[in-house]
Formats: structure tokens, C-alpha cells, sequence
């Protein structure tokens, strides 16, 4: 296998990130909203992961002060499982520390319990409920958050 990289996401990326975005939630991004976070968003940095220029995988961060915000994080569904997910996350991880935040948080779906799981192992902790947060079937997130 060639390698894997994780790099910033830029503009010419969106196509493919739109692939993944699709393919993984219920009420996907338009590529606009993602061409604004890039381009509008002081705040937003947004990573992929790619293996050979293919793009399977991307996350979402917000920076406000030392605060750090995931915005979202996918997986293609035929990348899942095979630690893709952990490798990003923990590189968005490292990014932030080295931007300077000192917390991080993120909301996950309730019923998401392998990602709760996943974020367990980088020291998450459950912090509590935004309710009927999700917008396609009103479930309530949980807000996660570490200390950096």
C-alpha cells in the first residue's frame, strides 16, 4: 500500500470530499458550505486524508481563542474500520495543541456508539446533551471534550 497522507483541505479537494460526505450522512454539506468554511471562515481548518490522491476522508476544526471545535469527521464507508478514522482524528488532535488550543469538543450523535467509543480512547469525556440537535430525526448529541 502506498502512503497515507493528511494534509489541509483546499478548494480543488471539495469534489472528492463531497464523495464522502454523501456517502456518510443523512443531511450531507452542499460543496458551497464547505467552500465558505475554507475560504470565509476565519476560524475553520479543514483537513483529508488521501491514499493515492484519492481523497477518502475528511474533518472539520474551529479554532476560537484556545477553544477547538470538531465540526464534523467522515470516513468513506469502504475506508471504515481499518483505523483511518483514529489516524485523522488524531492528527486534527496535534493540529489544534499546535494552534494553541487547550480544550477540544464535539457533539456525536447518542446512538454513535463506536464513535463515542473512539473518542474515549483520546480522553473525551462526556460533558452533556444538546437536545434534538440533529436535524433529520431530532436526536440529541452528545457534547464530548477534552483537555488538550
Amino acid at each position: 500500500m502506498t502512503k497515507i497522507v493528511m494534509r489541509q483541505m483546499v478548494l480543488e479537494d471539495i469534489e472528492q470530499v463531497i464523495l464522502t460526505e454523501n456517502a456518510s450522512f443523512a443531511v450531507p454539506w452542499k460543496e458551497e458550505v464547505f467552500e465558505k468554511e475554507i475560504t470565509e471562515n476565519p476560524y475553520a481548518i479543514y483537513f483529508v486524508i488521501e491514499h493515492d490522491n484519492r481523497i477518502f476522508g475528511y474533518c472539520g476544526l474551529w479554532i476560537v481563542i484556545d477553544e477547538a471545535q470538531i465540526t464534523n469527521i467522515a470516513i468513506s464507508p469502504q475506508f471504515r474500520g481499518k483505523g483511518f478514522g483514529q489516524m485523522l482524528f488524531q492528527y486534527v488532535l496535534n493540529q489544534a495543541i499546535a494552534l494553541g488550543a487547550a480544550r477540544l469538543s464535539l457533539e456525536v450523535r447518542v446512538s454513535n456508539i463506536v464513535a463515542q467509543r473512539v473518542y474515549r480512547k483520546f480522553g473525551l469525556v462526556p460533558g452533556g446533551i444538546r437536545k434534538s440537535y440533529y436535524t433529520d430525526n431530532q436526536e440529541d448529541a452528545l457534547v464530548m471534550w477534552v483537555k488538550l
